[in-house]
């Protein structure tokens, strides 16, 4: 599967597309490296890494649908639908396991219970990384911002202290992604 081509399928605008290919690419690299370092720790593990490619490079390809000028997104949709949107793109186009990952990479992932409590424009389902391959991209992806420069990555501390913003069990979440993109 080429993901280059579904990305100029939907992105024209060269500012955007040029962010998402950034953010994405570093998101790749960063959960490639720990796929391969999960594989290293655990002889016999086997994760899908031309699924994590494609998946990471493909994660966020719903952002143009959304609303956020501030990283040049137009579209109409609130910024916290860009995964569902990302989800729906790409069921389009088959490809329903790369949408899963569209789906619950937001946060630390989502639960019913925060998108009903937080009144967020999003369906009351569970929206929480489930494979291995899912807990890798969405751990990634917490260690590069679309705003500000895109291409640095933050440190583990300044992920914590915006993970901790949304609550205790937000954070008790992300831990566990750590706890399980990092062997001991």
């Amino acid at each position: 599967m080429d993901y280059r081509k579904i990305i100029d399928k939907y992105y024209k605008e060269e500012g955007l597309k040029e962010l998402l290919l950034l953010h994405s690419g570093k998101v790749r690299d960063k959960a490639l490296e720990i796929a391969r370092r999960k594989m290293e720790a655990k002889p016999g593990l086997e994760l899908d890494l031309d699924f994590i490619e494609e998946a990471a490079m493909l994660h966020d390809i719903g952002i143009v649908e959304c609303n956020a000028p501030s990283i040049l997104c137009t579209g109409q949709l609130h910024y916290l639908c860009h995964g569902l949107a990302g989800a729906c793109m790409l069921r389009a186009e088959g490809l329903f396991r790369h949408a899963l990952v569209c789906e619950r990479h937001t946060g630390a992932g989502l639960t019913r219970e925060e998108i009903v409590d937080g009144k967020m424009p999003l369906p009351a389902m569970e929206m929480l990384p489930v494979t291995p391959e899912e807990k890798i991209i969405c751990y990634a992806d917490k260690f590069y911002s679309k705003s500000g420069d895109p291409a640095r990555e933050k440190s583990l501390e300044q992920v914590r202290r915006s993970m901790a913003k949304f609550g205790e069990e937000v954070m008790k979440r992300f831990e566990e992604l750590h706890e399980y993109c990092n062997p001991l």
